[in-house]
């Protein structure tokens, strides 16, 4: 966030590189379809389920070999994965696609970036010694993998089907390069966010049941692999290498493949991206990082900001004493509560301050959860968005209302970023990059800015996150529509 000129900000380095040849690593919004369904508990047409999600028990191996491989855990799932994944594609690409051939890739190779063994060799006439990374090279067909360190961090951090999903982005570079949709001058970003939606096409199938060797839920294991997704985000999209996305653009992408298929891939330019940006900020400026103190005063701010922005005729009135209000027709959800019968949000200060601390940017591990004043912000948003609802008489308890907070949350969160409100004056505070991505890690570790009055919520994070995208890119309009 940003409080007038006040700042202190952190940002978490890219923990992915790629080289030059490497591609590494449904109501409209924005000229896309945005998915609504009448039952919450669905996942873009799928049923919400649970029950396990990685390799299929009992499956054989895959005869797929790769150059250098070991033979080990990693090299196993991985080959496992692009089994499924080329199968996949081979049955797919002529129904979606009238340009190209399916052509499968060529080779895989594997390589330890920790402890470089004689076999390993360069990959894509680069050294695969410290390559960190997992990648489609275009100049001959091949995709490889890091199987010292990458592979086992996304395993540890996020679960196998994290690993899937990388080798699923991989293969969809392949994927744009069959079907002739980018060339070599188009920008990077909008072949890696193809590429994101293409191993969102793929998770799907997944998800349906249609791949032999792996299974995921679609609650916790679809919420892991967008939280992977996540992670491995670009931290400030203005630097000059950033070419992936944030979080909030990446795992919009994966979504896209996920709910709309491969149409919504394909349609991925720079002016769609552009169009998804909107006012959105996409560089630091002056400033040094995206942070503010959680604090009384900057809170006041906000709840000036949020009235502004979805003004109500009965603004509720904020207790900065605690959370725990024993409210009659709502329960306590600490570090925010909201309270109907007294029209009353109540702050638990110290432990809103918590939420919002830094993640630790000096770790060499994934981060599970991003850290940051944001994902403390955005759960007061969604409890006055829960007194937005109640001003409009509209039932605050149960899925419907839990989404509709998150929706009604990303309105306010996008109009913080635009610049018309600091030109009237009304811009104490302000979005800053990041923002949106510590919102999203929030709604995908525990959904609580997506909860009901009683700080229920649904179970799917992908859920969640596409309600508050809807907002995010929509009006207020969007929620009322899509949660009627």
């Amino acid at each position: 966030m940003k409080v007038a000129k006040r700042q202190v900000m952190s940002a978490l380095a890219g923990l992915l590189t790629t080289a030059v040849a490497l591609s590494g690593c449904a109501a409209t919004v924005g000229g896309h379809a945005v998915s609504i369904y009448d039952d919450p508990f669905q996942v873009a047409g799928l049923p919400t389920t649970n029950g396990p999600s990685g390799p299929r028990p009992g499956v054989p191996d895959t005869t797929l070999t790769a150059v250098g491989a070991d033979h080990g855990d990693m090299d196993r799932l991985a080959l496992d994965a692009l089994d499924d994944i080329q199968s996949f594609w081979q049955g797919e690409f002529h129904r979606d696609f009238s340009t190209g051939a399916f052509t499968p890739v060529t080779t895989f190779r594997s390589w330890d970036a920790r402890t470089p063994q004689p076999g390993d060799g360069p990959f894509c006439q680069e050294s695969t010694d410290q390559l960190i990374n997992a990648a489609y090279c275009r100049l001959d067909n091949t995709i490889g993998w890091d199987r010292g360190e990458l592979l086992p961090m996304m395993y540890d951090d996020f679960g196998p089907m994290a690993v899937v999903m990388v080798l699923a982005h991989e293969y969809g570079h392949a994927v744009q390069n069959m079907a002739h949709l980018v060339a070599g001058g188009d920008p990077v970003l909008v072949k890696e966010q193809q590429a994101d939606c293409f191993a969102g096409v793929f998770i799907r199938h997944v998800a349906a049941g249609g791949a032999p060797h792996f299974t995921i839920n679609t609650s916790d294991g679809l919420n892991k692999v967008l939280a992977a997704t996540v992670a491995i985000r670009d931290a400030d999209p203005g630097d000059a290498e950033a070419v992936h996305g944030s979080a909030f653009e990446r795992v919009t992408a994966v979504q896209m493949g996920f709910t709309d298929g491969p149409a919504a891939c394909k349609a991925i330019d720079m002016r769609d991206i552009n169009r998804r940006r909107k006012n959105l900020p996409q560089s630091f400026g002056d400033d040094d990082n995206g942070e503010t103190e959680v604090s009384k005063s900057n809170l006041v701010e906000l709840t000036k900001a949020m009235a502004a922005v979805l003004p109500i005729p009965k603004e509720p009135t904020y207790d900065y004493h605690g959370a725990t209000l024993h409210c009659l027709d709502g329960a306590d959800t600490r570090p925010v509560t909201y309270c109907p019968a007294t029209n009353t949000i109540g702050i638990d200060l110290p432990a809103l301050a918590r939420r919002g601390a830094p993640g630790d940017a000096g770790s060499d591990e994934f981060p599970t959860r991003i850290g940051g004043d944001y994902n403390a912000y955005i759960v007061l948003v969604s409890r006055y968005a829960l007194a937005v609802q109640e001003s409009a008489h509209q039932a605050l308890a149960g899925p419907k209302p839990a989404l509709r907070a998150a929706c009604l949350s990303g309105v306010i969160t996008a109009k913080l970023a635009d610049p018309a409100r600091s030109a009237a004056g009304s811009g104490e505070i302000s979005l800053s990059v990041g923002d949106l991505d510590k919102a999203v890690s929030g709604l995908l570790s525990d959904g609580l800015a997506a909860s009901d009055v009683d700080g229920r919520t649904v179970p799917s994070g992908f859920s969640r996150v596409d309600a508050f995208r809807a907002g995010v890119l929509g009006s207020r309009q969007t929620c009322e529509s899509r949660y009627a």
